[in-house]
């Protein structure tokens, strides 16, 4: 393997080793330095546009929601103080704690917080939480304090949406808190915490104020390395690499136990690749062992199922029909299924209609995907697996036009939903309208187990289309200094700046 994405990876590591025996023996003291990997830190508002893990932390800080993660990724109070679920499971009714907007100190009211929640769920909204929202009926302020949300259905994981920067109450660019943005300084933002009512003046002074910058994955590991840096976020199995060569010691480098899609959608239901064969031979051809075990992540193993196995309300996926078949005999599958498709000299996404069979002709096809030395790894895998079975393999850039497309995403929550309505005709090339009526007859379902049943009727309809080729579970790292005593894993891999420094016992 040539030396992967390492462009500027050998200048950040120069920089490390120049400062790291400045940062030998230094105190631990002053604002608690986050570098998170992506751009620049922005107040977005995730109705209008996605979150990289720079704004998403700078959100989550700035502008919690009704509830919040506490730093092991279970929920505690936020905006509200306290939550009544009522005994059918289809109405939560928060009470609103006494908070005022940072920026100009005016009280939260529960009409405030009703018309945030609302515009997450509106015909126009792009949050990419809204396809698992359609449980919510209504969300109604019942007093200036009080707020309900009434649901179809029971969902028990409903509070963990909601703890997510992507449900963060946000007017105005600013927030309630914890934390209110100050300034933009040379090292970062600069976040200082918001006391409560509750808190002394000297309990709130002693939480420090946090540094956030966004960049790169090699800078922000070498900054680590240096000591310039107490906590770098948003680690992907593109960038782990990154980690993995700098030599640090083994308890910095933190693995989050998350769930969610890693693998390849496809771009287009045209060509040949509207033929659910071809895509059964790609899913079938892959050694996902081989292929999780160059990653190098804990809990990466190769994965079959489009929803993880264990997901509540759907502990055991569907399989495809060759998942108990070994590797060999899966790849001498596969290259019979591609020989005896018809294909053009030019078969791929660029073949025309009236294209002349060639069958010698190696069928070829364009994969997008980041270029992270993780990815660079990743693709190398996909091709040898998929040459071998007469097929060829070309890697374009994110974003450009191409038949196969990565998907990397942490699931929100523990539901089997959120894995399967990826795949709807709104959301996916690839789809069948009879499954969609099934996800929907699942959403209105009266009872768990008639959700259940729906549910894992859906899952057969799409593991038989092959509308996704599964890898392996998303990986997600973090470098942790020693300061940093109150960072713990978790499975949303959330962690908020509130949480970060543990309290003195």
């Amino acid at each position: 393997m040539r030396a992967i994405g390492m462009r500027g990876f050998g200048g950040a590591f120069l920089l490390a080793g120049s400062l790291l025996l400045a940062a030998c023996g230094e105190e631990v003291s002053g604002p608690v330095r986050v570098s998170a990997i992506g751009g620049a830190p922005r107040l977005v508002n995730p109705n209008l546009e996605p979150l990289d893990p720079p704004s998403a932390f700078l959100l989550d800080g700035v502008a919690q929601g009704l509830v919040r993660f506490d730093a092991a990724g279970e929920i505690e109070p936020a905006l509200a103080q306290s939550w009544i679920v009522s005994d059918d499971g289809l109405r939560y009714t928060f009470r609103i704690r006494r908070a005022t907007w940072a920026l100009d100190g005016s009280p939260v009211t529960a009409q405030q917080v009703a018309a945030r929640l609302r515009a997450a769920l509106s015909r126009a909204s792009r949050n990419p939480f809204k396809p698992i929202l359609g449980a919510v009926e209504s969300v109604t302020p019942m007093t200036d304090f009080v707020l309900e949300i009434a649901l179809r259905g029971p969902r028990p994981n409903f509070l963990q949406l909601l703890a997510h920067p992507e449900l963060a109450i946000l007017q105005n660019d600013g927030g309630t808190g914890p934390y209110r943005l100050v300034r933009a300084e040379p090292e970062g933002l600069r976040l200082s915490y918001l006391r409560t009512e509750e808190e002394s003046e000297e309990s709130a002074a002693q939480t420090p104020d946090v540094l956030l910058r966004g960049e790169g994955a090699a800078m922000a590991v070498a900054r680590f390395a240096a000591g310039d840096t107490d906590l770098v976020l948003g680690g992907t199995a593109g960038d782990l690499p990154f980690a993995r060569n700098a030599d640090l010691p083994a308890n910095r480098l933190i693995f989050d136990p998350v769930g969610g899609l890693f693998g390849l959608a496809f771009g287009s239901n045209r060509g040949p690749l509207a033929d659910a064969t071809l895509r059964r031979a790609l899913a079938m051809a892959i050694d996902r062992d081989a292929l999780a075990a160059a990653i190098g992540a804990p809990r990466a193993t190769g994965r079959l199922s489009l929803v993880a196995p264990g997901v509540q309300e759907l502990p055991s996926p569907a399989m495809p029909d060759w998942a108990a078949m070994p590797l060999p005999d899966r790849q001498a599958a596969a290259a019979r299924l591609i020989a005896g498709l018809n294909r053009g000299p030019n078969a791929g996404s660029n073949a025309g209609p009236n294209a002349a069979p060639a069958a010698a002709a190696p069928l070829h096809l364009r994969v997008a995907m980041p270029d992270a030395p993780g990815d660079t790894l990743l693709f190398a895998y996909l091709r040898r697996d998929w040459r071998a079975i007469g097929v060829e393999a070309e890697r374009v850039p994110a974003g450009a036009p191409a038949d196969l497309l990565l998907i990397d995403q942490v699931a929100p929550t523990n539901v089997a939903s959120w894995y399967l309505r990826h795949f709807t005709c709104d959301a996916s090339a690839i789809c069948d309208t009879e499954a969609d009526k099934v996800l929907d007859a699942a959403r209105a379902a009266p009872n768990a187990a008639e959700r259940q049943a729906q549910l894992a009727a859906a899952d057969r309809i799409l593991t038989g289309l092959v509308p996704f080729i599964p890898l392996t579970a998303p990986v997600r790292w973090s470098l942790v200094s020693p300061r940093l005593a109150g960072f713990r894993p978790n499975p949303f891999a959330q962690h908020p700046a509130v949480a970060l420094i543990a309290e003195e016992p």
